[in-house]
């Protein structure tokens, strides 16, 4: 709605979308995915400068054919074959963003707090990435 309505700069989408993302990276870090470089790198300095760890998965083309279907435009499930959850699901969102320079999120491991992480202090949501997007903002088009 937002591409198509809005003339948008930039494009963040924070999600809890896969447990895949989760099960590689768990509760330390966020899975980042983006095809644009730029922006994937104020995003991963706003993460440095908060706090809130991201890391980098690969959107790659490679990818791609996970996310065809025989029935549908594509598909919102990777197949099994390619496996890599996360990865197939941020192609899946990347379906829907055309140009506009884009980073997806995934919080999925982020999202709630577990035992022995120093980084938050109280059980329940974290706030994953909230951080992030202020320093972001602040250092936007400085």
């Amino acid at each position: 709605y937002a591409v198509k309505h809005y003339k948008l700069d930039a494009l963040i989408d924070l999600a809890t979308l896969t447990g895949a993302c989760a099960y590689a990276l768990g509760p330390f870090f966020t899975g980042l995915m983006s095809q644009h470089d730029d922006f994937a790198n104020a995003v991963i300095k706003a993460a440095e400068s908060s706090g809130d760890r991201v890391w980098r998965l690969p959107l790659h083309d490679d990818y791609k054919p996970a996310i065809k279907s025989p029935v549908a435009d594509i598909s919102n499930i990777g197949s099994k074959r390619y496996m890599a959850g996360a990865i197939t699901a941020g192609h899946f969102l990347k379906n829907f963003v055309g140009d506009v320079p884009w980073v997806h999120l995934d919080i999925a491991g982020t999202a709630f707090n577990v035992p022995d992480i120093p980084y938050y202090r109280a059980e329940g949501a974290t706030g994953a990435g909230v951080r992030l997007l202020i320093d972001l903002a602040s250092d936007w088009k400085q």
